[in-house]
């Protein structure tokens, strides 16, 4: 059951189809795509000596050889590691090492950070933009490596509360399942002419990718190789029947664009990755129409646990309409959705516990981390961390998240990886970090300090600390000078008063 035999078949049965296009231009047919794959699976096994199971790591921005890499690495039966190509050198460091990836493709943008760990930490790397990259392509085919359901096929680092990220291990059983949800409870309405890669292709945009090899729909890259939103108005009127992945944050931003625009071809925008205010569904539903989706998910359960769908969006004849735009909709087909209190007994409707899941998209486990796995994957069921209310008809509404867990952008943000860079700071005696919730970014990264003897800090160098150590968009927006933090009698820093105290300034 390998992955890449979706690309074997999209070759042969929409050879014809546009496969991979640049801004308005397309690049590659299915049939030429599939062509590629295997011969850059061909590269990677006689080239570089790769051996089913090895990791290949993908740090790079959105471009049209991501796909390709994608599959050719699932061909070879290799294990992708993809990796947010905004992260800080260190953070590449980690993830390199500890998924012990031999090799990793990288870009312009990219290869100055990665490159100084070859040797120590990789064995190479290749950019994709290089003539050494060209040259895999006259490599001759090779022939799928056969894979089992339940190996792995996507490594996914998702950062961990307790320190250092843990990598989430997705089976082809598991990307699987997540593609037959798609089809059944994210965008069930043919055709799936075309999809626009947004948002970044390591995360949620180019997990749905695969959805899309299925059924011979187009990949569209952007020629900013990110989000801009002129340019997502003008493809969406170039390319018919196009559906694209976006954080909240980036819906937002394309309801608050004024210029006339034509949106005729849009066929969905599917939402994730953080809350959505209730107005601004009802303001996407008045600009696009009932194209609009929201799903809940995790890197443990890749954009699969719920969904609510265009047509719930749009049901505002039902009597608790309101409150299912609120909610985050419905299990989807390939898990349960259970409430659960803190002793895993099952709560009724209306109670509010943690969320758990379990079902055919539900991770293997964490990478080289039993405790981890058996901890969050215990009684069989992942425990998301996650608090929520199912009601009677079973629409799930978050009420919090994971405690301390920051969403900015769509991003998940740690504080004590944060606090943990503040506190290198010999001026800094405590460091709290707690997310402020914004109208644009759903939260932003405020930090509280405690100076030693009360001493003013100077908050530029605190701003430079996190630049030189953490990726720039985890780093605080705000810093805030108090003479002590507040404390439970264990001596437990108290984040709900922090989070009163903000909201108070």
């Amino acid at each position: 059951m390998n992955l890449a035999n979706h690309m074997i078949r999209a070759g042969n049965a929409y050879g014809a189809y546009p496969a991979t296009a640049l801004g308005t231009t397309v690049l590659h047919s299915y049939a030429e795509v599939a062509d590629r794959v295997a011969r850059l699976a061909s590269a990677l096994v006689n080239r570089y000596e790769l051996k089913p199971g090895d990791r290949v790591a993908l740090a790079m921005p959105n471009c049209p050889e991501y796909l390709e890499l994608l599959y050719s690495a699932w061909h070879a039966g290799l294990i992708v590691v993809p990796i947010n190509a905004k992260l800080h050198r260190k953070e590449f460091d980690y993830i390199l090492a500890n998924s012990e990836a031999r090799l990793c493709f990288v870009s312009e943008k990219t290869r100055a950070a990665i490159e100084p760990l070859v040797g120590d930490t990789l064995e190479s790397i290749v950019d994709v933009g290089s003539a050494e990259y060209q040259n895999f392509f006259q490599y001759d085919p090779c022939p799928v490596v056969a894979r089992d359901a339940d190996d792995a096929a996507w490594l996914f680092y998702t950062s961990g509360t307790t320190g250092q990220p843990k990598g989430a291990v997705l089976s082809h059983r598991n990307l699987t399942a997540m593609c037959d949800c798609y089809f059944a409870d994210v965008d069930p309405v043919e055709p799936w002419s075309a999809i626009l890669h947004a948002a970044p292709m390591s995360h949620g945009s180019g997990l749905y990718a695969l959805a899309y090899v299925m059924k011979g729909g187009c990949h569209i890259i952007p020629e900013s190789r990110g989000f801009d939103v002129a340019e997502v108005y003008h493809l969406i009127e170039h390319w018919p029947g196009v559906a694209f992945f976006a954080a909240p944050t980036m819906v937002k931003r394309l309801l608050d664009y004024r210029n006339e625009t034509d949106t005729g071809n849009l066929k969905a925008i599917i939402y994730g990755g953080g809350p959505m205010y209730v107005e601004d569904c009802l303001a996407g539903l008045e600009r696009f129409g009932p194209k609009l989706t929201q799903l809940y998910g995790q890197g443990e359960s890749p954009m699969t646990i719920t969904a609510l769908n265009a047509d719930r969006h749009a049901a505002n004849d039902h009597p608790r309409w309101m409150e299912r735009l609120a909610s985050v909709g419905t299990a989807q087909k390939a898990v349960e959705v259970r409430i659960a209190d803190d002793h895993d007994n099952w709560l009724s409707a209306g109670n509010v516990g943690e969320i758990l899941v379990r079902g055919d998209s539900v991770m293997i486990g964490y990478w080289k981390n039993l405790e981890a796995t058996a901890e969050t994957l215990r009684n069989g069921w992942l425990h998301t961390g996650d608090y929520g209310v199912l009601d009677e008809d079973g629409f799930l509404t978050l009420k919090d998240r994971a405690k301390d867990l920051i969403i900015s952008g769509g991003t998940n943000i740690y504080p004590r990886e944060v606090e943990e860079v503040l506190l290198q700071h010999p001026e800094v005696s405590e460091a709290s970090v707690i997310g402020r919730p914004d109208r644009e970014w759903g939260e932003i990264v405020v930090a509280y300090i405690v100076g030693n003897n009360g001493s003013e800090i100077d908050t530029a160098t605190l701003d430079a600390l996190c630049k030189n150590e953490i990726a720039r968009f985890k780093r605080p927006r705000d810093y805030r000078q108090i003479n002590e933090l507040p404390k439970n009698n264990y001596g437990k820093v108290l984040k709900t008063e922090l989070r009163k105290l903000d909201q108070q300034n």
